[in-house]
């Protein structure tokens, strides 16, 4: 049997993505800064920070499969905390690389975001495509397997308040009102934790190996539709759905699939020094110092 680790575990999608490799047979390894509340009893958890280099290398060690779950995804948050999203999100999944470089392991899977070639996002997008990229350039240098997942919109079990559905539900069984706050014209591919943790597993097929993959939901549903869907199963009229009109930054109101980078534009100063003079002048002050 293969050993598999997954870095941020504990969390939502990272737990039930270990229950799933317990379920095909993997040895499984948590490794997260909280402990767990669902570890089956097969599986092994180990408390360390995605910062602690020397930690995580002894955790990893070992494994031929790395997963990493770990960043911090709170949009909001990450608008008011930038350096977290440089410290966590990519100076940590850069010690992860570093370790699978190290070990010579056979895949690394990073949970990237639907966000990550956007223009929505924010700072969290940012450390995404930044990591990436670092993805891309350790495969390149040094034959390091990956597989990057970009999830779009989970809901399901083990989520918390950071998730949106979690928290209309939430704020819905206290109250007599569905309460959602943001664009009534949003829409969203809403995929269970369920099916994206089967994907993140058959993701380590051969058709997966050194890509990149979108996992959302089959069908485009707008959020609106979804809370009358909501009410429906609660009991409630759609009058008891309240619509409370706002602009979060970074979030986006239809699945953004493409980027288009800005066009950098040239200017030529209408006078210029020479390349020639300019080397001249730089040689003088070079020997002058001499």
């Amino acid at each position: 049997m293969k050993s598999a680790i997954v870095i941020g575990g504990s969390g939502f999608i990272g737990s039930h993505v270990a229950d799933k490799l317990s379920e095909k047979g993997f040895n499984v390894t948590i490794f997260d800064c909280f402990e767990t509340k669902w570890k089956l009893k097969e599986q092994k958890f180990i408390l360390g920070n995605i910062l602690d280099k020397k930690a995580l290398e002894n955790a990893i060690k070992g494994n031929q499969i790395v997963y990493n779950f770990a960043a911090i995804a709170d949009l909001n948050k990450l608008t008011k905390n930038p350096i977290d999203s440089i410290n966590i999100n990519i100076l940590g999944n850069v010690n992860v690389l570093e370790a699978c470089r190290k070990f010579n392991v056979e895949r690394f899977v990073f949970a990237s975001s639907i966000y990550v070639y956007s223009r929505e996002g924010g700072f969290y997008r940012c450390s995404k495509q930044a990591s990436e990229i670092y993805i891309e350039e350790y495969s390149k240098t040094f034959n390091l397997n990956y597989t990057i997942l970009r999830f779009g919109s989970l809901y399901g079990p083990r989520s918390d308040e950071t998730n949106n559905i979690y928290r209309i539900i939430s704020k819905a069984l206290k109250s007599n009102k569905i309460i959602y706050k943001g664009d009534s014209e949003a829409m969203r591919e809403y995929i269970h934790v369920f099916d994206a943790a089967s994907a993140s597993v058959y993701a380590l097929s051969d058709d997966f190996l050194n890509n990149s993959f979108i996992i959302t939901g089959q069908e485009i549903i707008k959020v609106m539709d979804m809370l009358k869907i909501l009410a429906e199963i609660m009991g409630k009229k759609e009058t008891d759905i309240v619509v409370e009109k706002q602009f979060d930054q970074g979030h986006y109101i239809r699945t953004p699939y493409s980027y288009q980078s800005k066009i950098g534009q040239k200017y030529i100063p209408p006078t210029h020094i020479d390349l020639g003079q300019g080397l001249l002048n730089l040689i003088e002050e070079l020997d002058n110092q001499n």
